[in-house]
């Protein structure tokens, strides 16, 4: 009799998985369209991924429109990396998730049951860019932290115009060129 329910409650769950997953259109060809108005300099927190800087530094980042770049600046306003709108291979916003500082204080604690906070997890919002260095022939990913979900999907939406990206869902990246053909 177990056996009947489970294969019965299993066949329902497969089935009602095939019928309620929809797939998204590929948005081919569309031109990009920045959403609200940015201001020059964002507020970011570098989390790492250029090369020859390891450590996460607060600052701000800024569109330098007239080199065609993204740039970082650090606390002390002093310019640390830019990223040319050329070399971006896709920009979009990224989520991970953590185990929170609680949860990690509390697990650590004698007690029955203490082990459970460590199960407490958040997210953690990142801009996400990725990018080819052409001089090196490196690509590396190159994360930020922007507090704001409004301002980092807004900033997500401007680099990929900037750079002249496809949209791909919230998400931009650049096609690979096609392979040209003989006759």
């Amino acid at each position: 009799m177990k056996k009947v329910l489970f294969s019965l409650a299993f066949g329902l769950f497969a089935c009602a998985s095939i019928v309620s997953a929809q797939p998204r259109q590929v948005e081919k060809g569309q031109t990009i369209v920045g959403k609200g108005d940015i201001p020059a300099t964002v507020a970011a927190k570098y989390e790492g991924g250029m090369f020859g800087f390891d450590k996460k530094e607060e600052g701000s980042i800024k569109f330098d429109d007239v080199n065609e770049r993204l740039v970082f600046f650090g606390k002390d306003k002093k310019e640390q990396f830019a990223i040319p709108y050329d070399s971006m291979m896709m920009v979009y916003t990224g989520t991970k998730s953590v185990r929170s500082g609680a949860g990690t204080a509390v697990s650590v604690i004698p007690l029955p049951g203490a082990g459970l906070a460590g199960l407490i997890r958040e997210k953690r919002h990142y801009l996400t860019i990725q990018f080819s260095d052409r001089d090196v022939e490196a690509s590396g990913v190159a994360n930020f932290k922007i507090q704001n979900d409004q301002m980092r999907e807004s900033v997500v939406h401007a680099l990929g115009a900037k750079a002249q990206l496809t949209q791909r869902g919230d998400a931009y990246y650049r096609p690979r060129p096609k392979p040209k053909t003989e006759l």
